[in-house]
């Protein structure tokens, strides 16, 4: 019988891939990772512990608050002074949830890790690959760092689920956690505050000027890591509606224009990570999601260095420096990269 280990974070999705997991014969245990202190940590934990009971199976807590420090918490810092906004949670899967927590798992003896992520892993041609889930709330954009060998090792209990189905297994099963509250976005962000976060660290940045695309200054801001491209709010009276259009570290300037100004054609990303093929060396088409809530858009993709550019068919709205840029062949995910630079026109 195959053995596989539950990351079980004290929510209902995980704790619902658990029971799912040990209905289908497998042998579950269950690990809970401390990755921050504080009592949400501890009430999580908690939870986590209550579930195992519940579900009758082994759980281990792994303490990797000082990895976690080091490989998520302090790039998330260092990308915010580099006027970049960065998602924390795909590198955590990639690093963390996948990376030493599976680690741990086979150490264990476990074949594979489960996780409460609605998104699907099919196997075609010798090659893993990432699907989109059937719900609303896909999760393969979170997911496009994994690698061939993290994949071969991953399985998604919920993907073919929503929400209000796995609230009532839950409820059905009498599982602890059933009407337990949704997690935040990031989360050691308490209240996805991050201006509020940095500044709990001690992390600041001196006031500079806001100037409009020509370099024009126009006013004065508080420091550049509490702005992001798109941003509306917190930039002055100007008459009319003002946007971030851009960031500019070297010079401590946070770049404002009138609606639609925010828009480029394409993009620059780096860091590129590709899940359905080994590589790619001439440009080809697919679809771009350029953040988890927006919706996949059709481009020309374009090899270069160790990433690409993304030129879109229309213009998109916010491109955002620090943010991923996830490449879709329809339901597929073929890879993506961090977003570096907006292209503004060809």
């Amino acid at each position: 019988m195959k053995k596989i280990a539950v990351g079980l974070s004290g929510g209902v999705d995980s704790c619902t891939a658990a029971y799912l997991l040990r209905e289908q014969g497998y042998e579950v245990m269950g690990i809970t990772l401390r990755l921050k202190q504080g009592s949400l940590a501890d009430a999580d934990i908690d939870d986590a512990r209550r579930i195992a009971e519940a579900l009758g199976i082994e759980l281990e807590v792994l303490d990797l608050r000082e990895f976690f420090k080091e490989k998520i918490i302090e790039p998330f810092v260092g990308e915010y002074l580099a006027a970049r906004t960065p998602n924390p949670c795909i590198e955590c899967n990639g690093i963390i949830k996948f990376g030493a927590m599976l680690d741990y798992a086979v150490s264990k003896g476990c074949d594979a890790l489960a996780t409460g992520h609605y998104a699907k892993i099919e196997q075609s041609g010798g090659r893993f690959l990432l699907k989109k889930a059937d719900s609303v709330k896909d999760q393969s954009y979170f997911l496009y760092r994994l690698t061939q060998a993290q994949l071969s090792r991953a399985v998604f209990p919920l993907a073919g689920m929503d929400k209000t189905q796995i609230r009532a297994i839950a409820e059905s099963a009498g599982l602890p956690v059933a009407k337990k509250h949704d997690s935040q976005e990031i989360c050691f962000v308490p209240n996805d505050d991050y201006s509020a976060y940095l500044a709990s660290l001690g992390v600041t940045s001196p006031p500079g000027d806001i100037v409009d695309g020509r370099g024009n200054v126009l006013g004065t801001h508080n420091g550049i890591i509490n702005y992001t491209v798109g941003q509306r709010k917190g930039l002055g009276a100007y008459g009319k509606p003002m946007f971030v259009t851009g960031l500019d570290s070297e010079r401590n300037a946070v770049v404002i224009g009138e609606n639609g100004a925010q828009y480029g054609i394409g993009l620059v990303a780096d860091r590129l990570n590709l899940i359905d093929r080994d590589a790619v060396t001439e440009p080809f088409r697919a679809s771009v999601r350029i953040r988890f809530r927006a919706k996949e858009q059709p481009a020309l993709i374009i090899p270069e260095g160790d990433g690409f550019r993304a030129i879109f068919d229309e213009p998109q709205r916010s491109i955002t420096p620090g943010q991923s840029a996830v490449i879709y062949d329809g339901e597929t995910v073929v890879g993506g990269g961090r977003i570096i630079s907006q292209i503004r026109s060809l």
